[in-house]
């Protein structure tokens, strides 16, 4: 079904109506959504799946999934849900995150994959350690600082004087500029 110029046509065009209505959606979903509604229309008044694209409304299914994703939206804020905790901004740790990224990109050639595996390692290695303290299966696991998070912290900003660069978008685009690579968008 995918294949179809009909799939694609609609596909394109659901995606211009949630434009207008100020919605974004990955067409990956959008395209989803649509798959599985002409299948189900298609089965339940059995049909063939060619002959149920009569029944197809872009504008219609434009309001759905934009009803669909406000509604979400609203009862996740509701619930605190939809951001993860964040570190302070000048948390010592999260600047090594950060900075390590550029040197990443430069060592895997460019591999976007190993970065963000590397950077959601240490980013969960990070949010670890306040925990520590209590955590039997980390006992020795942190060297010279040990458990101490303050210590820690204080040690990585001796290590990394100018933590709050990494902070800076400008900063960190340039550095991973620097490292030969970009991220566009197709």
């Amino acid at each position: 079904m995918r294949n179809t110029k009909a799939f694609k046509e609609a596909v394109a065009q659901t995606l211009a109506e949630l434009a207008h209505r100020g919605v974004t959606l990955a067409p990956a979903t959008v395209a989803d959504t649509i798959e599985k509604n002409i299948s189900t229309v298609s089965e339940r008044l059995g049909i063939q799946v060619r002959s149920a694209w009569r029944y197809f409304d872009a504008s219609a299914m434009a309001d759905s999934l934009a009803k669909s994703a406000q509604s979400y939206e609203e009862s996740s804020s509701e619930k605190g849900v939809g951001e993860a905790p964040k570190p302070p901004l000048d948390n010592p740790e999260l600047a090594l995150v950060l900075a390590g990224v550029p040197d990443s990109l430069a060592q895997t050639g460019g591999d976007l994959y190993a970065v963000i595996i590397n950077v959601a390692v240490n980013a969960w290695m990070a949010g670890h350690i306040h925990g520590e303290d209590g955590c039997t299966g980390c006992d020795g696991s942190r060297g010279p600082a040990g458990h101490d998070w303050e210590a820690r912290m204080r040690t990585i900003t001796e290590m990394q004087p100018n933590i709050t660069k990494w902070f800076d978008r400008d900063v960190w685009t340039a550095a991973v500029n620097d490292s030969g690579f970009t991220v566009t968008r197709r």
